[in-house]
């Protein structure tokens, strides 16, 4: 596996770029080792510029859920741009693409294009407080929302407490406003909302935990939130840049029966594009500028060859049976690895969602973020390492989802599982 090229490019780049990279989780900081360059993709396979080929599971962080390089996506690119690239004016694409979001998840009412997952997060919580005149959010440990100052908050000593930033750089006065709940805790929350419910605006959640690898809710869950913010008036806000239109059509809201106030959405919409949007309940959405008092902008959103590329790919997914193969083929991923991990006798366990998986080595059925952190990390690094080298890539952290496009056909997975089989034997042996 030559890697001479990759070296020489974050060679370069470490000194030009804050760690050699423009966002943290790029540099296999968690797992060590050098992170390699892409040069090309394709389907489900990533070629780096060394000439290594890779069966790809994160897809760019989720939006290639039709493969890379879509002919039918890039076609609708090449036919945009050939009219200009951006306008700074209203586009018929636009419209078009609010059409396809209210049609497809039917919570959102109206939407607003901006230009990322973190950006569509934070204008989802100025929403939420500018609605309510409240200042305090929720979030979860383990849950993920860009990297805005109210996100990059942790724990405090107990579930009741203020959060404390986890980032230089965020004010403790601001930190102070941010409440943290664990994930799938019932109790938890109930005691919050009884305790301060009235000076809660909202409550942001990934519906299903991305970023603690991947941990669905349990049954009840998320109708436990959507109870408590009813009762107390606070805006529930799914945080859908992850499941939007990869663990079903409609998102995990469809997929649960749960209606939030207001959703966010990023990666798929744009078809591998630079692009957000969140929407909801018309009364909330109505209250942003130039309709209401909540200002929020952005020149690009809505950028027409954006618009084009998400709405090609929100077209490849609605044909007939394309969740069912998504689903059939994670199962029988998740079913090999643990199958792997039992013959190698490696404690190993899986969680999935339709596309959306996530790998734990830990016998546990995983549940709740300290479970997760519990996990053997050492063995997942060196487990990452080891499907590297045999051509498959997974996410560069025990704490990020994997994702399975439509292009992962048997012959993708049986040479994941082959390099499985060879992985986990290696990880047994050290």
């Amino acid at each position: 596996m030559k890697t001479d090229r990759s070296h020489a490019l974050y060679t370069r780049a470490l000194e030009l770029l804050p760690g050699g990279v423009n966002s943290p989780v790029r540099a296999f900081k968690s797992v060590g080792g050098e992170p390699f360059f892409a040069r090309r993709a394709k389907g489900a396979w990533i070629e780096d510029v060394d000439g290594n080929r890779y069966v790809d599971y994160i897809g760019s962080w989720g939006p290639m859920i039709a493969g890379h390089a879509r002919e039918e996506v890039l076609e609708a690119v090449r036919e945009v741009m050939a009219d200009g690239l951006s306008f700074g004016v209203p586009n018929a694409l636009e419209v078009t693409m609010a059409e396809e979001i209210t049609r497809l998840v039917p919570s959102c009412e109206m939407v607003r294009m901006v230009n990322s997952g973190t950006e569509a997060t934070l204008s989802a919580i100025r929403l939420a407080r500018g609605a309510t005149g409240r200042s305090r959010i929720v979030k979860f440990e383990g849950c993920y929302h860009g990297h805005g100052d109210s996100f990059l908050v942790k724990a405090g000593s107990g579930a009741l407490t203020f959060g404390l930033p986890n980032s230089p750089g965020v004010p403790k006065a601001l930190a102070d406003l941010t409440l943290i709940l664990p994930y799938n805790d019932f109790e938890a929350a109930t005691r919050l909302f009884d305790e301060v419910g009235k000076d809660i605006a909202g409550v942001i959640v990934e519906p299903v935990v991305g970023n603690a690898n991947c941990i669905p809710p349990e049954p009840g869950y998320l109708e436990h939130l959507r109870a408590l913010c009813t009762k107390h008036g606070a805006v529930l806000i799914f945080d859908e840049v992850m499941t939007g239109f990869r663990v079903s059509l409609g998102g995990a809201q469809q997929l649960y029966g749960v209606r939030p106030d207001l959703s966010t959405f990023g990666k798929i919409i744009g078809g591998g594009m630079p692009v957000g949007a969140y929407g909801g309940r018309r009364d909330l959405m109505q209250q942003i500028a130039p309709a209401g008092p909540i200002y929020q902008a952005g020149t690009l959103s809505g950028n027409p060859v954006a618009m084009a590329a998400g709405l090609a790919t929100l077209k490849l997914i609605q044909q007939p049976g394309f969740y069912e193969g998504l689903s059939a083929t994670t199962d029988a991923l998740v079913a090999g690895f643990e199958a792997a991990a039992a013959e190698a006798g490696v404690a190993f366990s899986t969680r999935h969602v339709c596309a959306m998986f996530g790998l734990y080595f830990t016998a546990e059925r995983v549940t709740r973020f300290e479970q997760a952190k519990a996990a053997d990390t050492a063995r997942f690094n060196r487990f990452f390492h080891a499907m590297l080298k045999r051509g498959v890539y997974l996410a560069p952290s025990a704490f990020e989802a994997g994702f399975v496009s439509s292009m992962h056909g048997e012959a993708e997975i049986a040479h994941t599982l082959e390099a499985a089989r060879a992985a986990f034997r290696e990880v047994a042996a050290t």
